[in-house]
């Protein structure tokens, strides 16, 4: 990312303060964060950048895997489960180099800076070369997607991801191999040479019960614990994988992570989807946080896991579009609200606020970043305006504008996105990367070739 602004101001037409909407906002900004916000300011100060629409604060999107954009459609023809899918997946993988993946999620994620997403959690296992031997950079895939991120504009969060073996017992398949440091200790070998910088927090994450053994568990949560560093996790995902950890261990997923230090505070379980009512009571004690990718859950056919009943356990949300079938935070926080009116056949299991809570502040702090999230003086000053005058968001008053966002908007109603103080999207361009589209289609056309 290049260097922000030095002073900029802002006036927002109308702008989400965490608990209602306000119309006619100035936001100062100084090196990168706010440094004051006024409300009942019904005109622009002079010299003021005019958001038009409702800003909210920049949107988190705290689960991705940028490679699986290149599965995009391409999965959708004929029948199949999970287990499927994934064969796909892993030739799309075998295919990745660290140019190839640079040039994609680049792409990516500007695509997902036109949707308003200004931090991203990238689950990254993709290390080696294909056959398992490291580059001569052995984090060269991940300093791709780092690079990746800072030309497109947003901020990342690299979970660097502990991959070691194909199920309980199993060594890693062909596949796999270009994912797994061998043991977790040459993993955070490995690991501890990533370096936080401006644009960039540096987390961990077990890829799941099934890919890290037990006794390994507690060398990645030590890494996380002696650096402060998010850890995230994929969590009963499966009901397989639940009945094989329960025939390896006698425990659930869950009751297993706890036994070895993995759940707390600073961790994010991804999916916690097939889970027990003690599964659901270790995570809230531990206040383990959740986060919910509805599209992808319902794309591969996984279920709708048991959010409110987590949340109300005091697991904090957040939310994902982890395998890109399509970006946009704004459907994955409305996704959330209807899978369970669906699931329980009533409605208003959270607010609008809610919802936005876990598309911004909470999916923010998951990702390490608790100083971002927010529309007040401290915070980073990122953030997404929604337009108020498209064919979907039309017509309602401006005070239920949160309403608006959550339950009628979508990504292609961001207008402007602001990340650190500078507009990265303008009037709905991106302006580092101008023609997305066509960078989308480069970068996937390679990795069929």
């Amino acid at each position: 990312m290049t260097q922000t602004p030095t002073r900029t101001t802002y006036w927002l037409e109308h702008a989400w303060l965490s608990t209602h909407v306000e119309p006619g906002v100035t936001v100062e900004v100084g090196d990168g964060r706010i440094t004051a916000v006024r409300d009942d300011t019904p005109a622009p100060p002079p010299g003021a950048e005019i958001l038009r629409g409702l800003t909210l604060p920049g949107l988190a999107n705290a689960h991705s895997h940028a490679f699986h954009r290149a599965l995009r459609s391409t999965v959708q023809v004929g029948s199949g489960t999970f287990w499927t899918w994934r064969e796909v997946m892993y030739s799309v993988a075998e295919r990745l180099t660290p140019e190839t993946y640079h040039e994609l999620a680049r792409a990516v994620y500007a695509e997902m800076a036109l949707a308003g997403v200004t931090c991203v959690g990238e689950f990254h296992y993709v290390h080696h070369a294909p056959g398992g031997a490291p580059y001569a950079d052995p984090n060269a895939m991940g300093e791709a997607l780092i690079a990746a991120a800072a030309e497109a504009g947003i901020r990342i969060t690299l979970l660097d991801t502990c991959y070691l073996s194909s199920g309980f017992g199993q060594p890693p398949t062909r596949h796999q191999l270009r994912f797994s440091d061998r043991t977790a200790e040459a993993w955070a070998e490995r690991s501890a040479l990533l370096k936080d910088r401006d644009h960039t927090r540096i987390g961990a994450a077990v890829h799941s019960v099934r890919a890290v053994p037990a006794d390994q568990l507690g060398t990645v949560a030590r890494w996380a614990e002696q650096r402060r560093a998010p850890l995230h996790v994929h969590l009963s995902e499966q009901t397989a994988e639940n009945d094989a950890c329960r025939e390896a261990h006698g425990c659930t997923p869950a009751r297993l992570l706890a036994d070895h230090g993995v759940l707390g505070p600073r961790t994010t379980g991804v999916h916690n989807t097939h889970l027990t009512d003690e599964d659901i009571a270790l995570i809230g004690r531990g206040s383990t946080g959740t986060c919910m990718c509805p599209t992808t859950e319902r794309d591969l056919a996984d279920g709708i896991g048991p959010a409110t009943a987590l949340q109300r356990a005091g697991s904090p949300l957040s939310l994902g579009s982890d395998s890109h079938a399509v970006i946009d935070l704004l459907a994955e926080a409305r996704a959330m609200e209807l899978n369970e009116r669906l699931r329980t056949r009533t409605r208003g299991h959270w607010t609008a606020a809610a919802l936005l809570r876990a598309a911004t502040v909470d999916g923010h702090a998951a990702l390490g970043w608790d100083d971002a999230g927010t529309i007040e003086p401290g915070a980073l000053a990122d953030l997404t305006t929604i337009a108020l005058d498209s064919v979907r968001t039309a017509g309602p008053v401006p005070r239920l504008g949160a309403e608006t966002a959550v339950f009628a908007a979508t990504a292609a109603d961001v207008r402007h996105t602001v990340v650190g103080g500078r507009h990265i999207v303008r009037d709905g361009v991106h302006t580092l990367l101008p023609e997305v589209p066509k960078a989308l289609a480069r970068a996937v056309e390679a990795l069929r070739a």
